[in-house]
């Protein structure tokens, strides 16, 4: 192919720069699938879960979150993505700094009160809310043994232990 991508190229568009995304790792998805899993409890009518598909926040930037709870159902998006969310989880080992800082700014500019990281590499969750401008002004870490609610379901407490994959050595 010349002067493409292929199709099996990871590519995201955030503040008007396409970004090579590495490919998933057996963890990363691992941690996904749990997330996905617990927020089912958590999501009602009138809101529906998007893994890994195009969020168009605004005319520059159109990322692909691990999760996206949405409001709406998928029929409401045939013929646009959806530009807000109720709640964006990343899955972060490798991507961390950049989950932390480029997409948490995309994420606050464009109003996203709820942003959650699952920090592989420190096996925390960080909770972001309370966007101004470009920066969240309420940063939680939640361990294994601590619980959230999402904002848009305050009496669906999940357990932060249910998001994180379990390491086995040997």
């Amino acid at each position: 192919m010349s002067g493409g991508f292929g199709s099996d190229v990871r590519l995201e568009l955030l503040d008007g720069y396409i970004i090579d995304m590495s490919l998933q790792k057996s963890l990363h998805a691992c941690a996904a699938d749990l997330t996905e899993a617990a927020l089912r409890e958590c999501v009602s009518d009138g809101a529906y879960i998007r893994s890994q598909k195009p969020l168009a926040l605004d005319d520059t930037s159109e990322p692909e979150p691990d999760i996206a709870v949405v409001p709406g159902s998928p029929r409401d998006y045939a013929e646009r993505h959806p530009s807000d969310a109720l709640l964006i989880v990343e899955v972060a080992d490798s991507s961390l700094d950049f989950d932390r800082n480029r997409k948490a700014r995309a994420y606050a500019r464009n109003a996203i009160a709820d942003y959650w990281i699952v920090n592989l590499r420190d096996l925390v969750v960080e909770v972001r809310r309370a966007p101004i401008g470009d920066a969240y002004q309420d940063v939680q870490m939640l361990r294994a043994g601590e619980r959230i609610a999402p904002l848009a379901a305050p009496r669906c407490a999940i357990a932060i232990a249910d998001l994180l994959p379990t390491r086995r050595h040997g």
